[in-house]
């Protein structure tokens, strides 16, 4: 993706441009930033539609565009897989944990995978200390659904001894800066995580049981799984968000475009550019085939970029 050094403003090119637009001004020239941020504070459904008219968003982008993407893994020394992701300014930090546990009757040849969506004030103005965000439990269950359902993780990879022993995969996601598209970010941030585990070796203790060896001290006992290992990763999901606006679609929203205009949708493709999920959750603006048609395409082009990052963060990973 295009980066900018600067920003620039297409409706304030000129004073003739900002009298045809609309737009206000002190004594026939609005000259300062002040007047420009006082317009967009005042009136700010009004301040994007202008911008609309011109095929552009406030930060230069395209309405197709997605912001610029970054992937670190290995981000927290402590736990067996994590990466931090950003796309924009909007940040998530994951991390997973690998215990030892006892697979239920119905499955006893799989694992499981626990997932915890993080919203701590630090993230955003609006959630308040000692309040639960009312977006952390949605997000937690959009990527519970999605990781499990698109088949990227094989359950039974994570079993070590039938009936007996298997692994459970911790998964937390922290948001530690909400700007929009915060389900897009967690699940880039969720499927690095993943990419960068490790399954740690275990061994029997002296009561028969399962544990990990490093933690037990149990190094020098006959291990039950050999080495670290990666996971296998299929059907890879990557998601994009858009907001629909009268007849425009914007890609990868900021959170004060998701406030002003109110119609979003998701789309989640696999690795394959196979459909996972569509998620729509009310608006105004009704999602006509046309408009969802256009979320996809865009999808598709996304998915191509963040098949890339990603692949770019691995091959870095492996050089290190």
């Amino acid at each position: 993706m295009d980066g900018y050094n600067c920003v620039f403003n297409p409706l304030f090119r000129s004073k003739e441009n900002r009298l045809t637009m609309g737009l206000p001004n002190a004594s026939g020239d609005l000259s300062t930033e002040v007047e420009v941020d006082a317009f967009r504070r005042l009136f700010p459904l009004r301040f994007y539609e202008k911008h609309l008219l011109e095929s552009i968003r406030p930060d230069a982008r395209p309405l197709g565009r997605a912001r610029e993407t970054t992937i670190a893994l290995g981000a927290v020394a402590s736990a067996n897989g994590s990466a931090l992701a950003k796309i924009g300014s909007t940040t998530m930090l994951a991390a997973i944990k690998m215990e030892v546990m006892t697979p239920s009757l119905e499955t006893p040849d799989e694992g499981c995978i626990a997932i915890d969506f993080h919203m701590p004030p630090i993230c955003s103005p609006i959630v308040r200390p000692g309040r639960p965000a009312e977006a952390a439990p949605v997000v937690a269950k959009q990527l519970s659904d999605t990781i499990l359902s698109s088949g990227m993780i094989n359950l039974k990879e994570l079993s070590l001894v039938s009936g007996k022993a298997a692994w459970m995969a911790y998964l937390d996601i922290y948001c530690l800066d909400a700007d929009g598209a915060l389900f897009d970010t967690a699940l880039l941030s969720a499927v690095a995580a993943f990419s960068h585990l490790e399954i740690p070796v275990v061994s029997l203790n002296d009561d028969g049981k399962i544990v990990l060896s490093e933690e037990q001290g149990l190094s020098d006992r006959e291990p039950v799984n050999k080495e670290r290992r990666k996971i296998n990763l299929s059907s890879i999901p990557f998601s994009l968000t858009c907001v629909l606006h009268k007849n425009y679609i914007l890609a990868d929203p900021t959170a004060e475009e998701e406030s002003i205009m109110d119609t979003i949708v998701t789309v989640v493709l696999d690795s394959s550019s196979q459909l996972v999920s569509l998620h729509k959750p009310g608006g105004t603006v009704l999602a006509y085939t046309s408009a969802i048609q256009d979320c996809i395409a865009l999808t598709r082009q996304r998915v191509k970029e963040l098949q890339k990052i990603l692949e770019e963060a691995i091959s870095g990973m492996e050089v290190d």
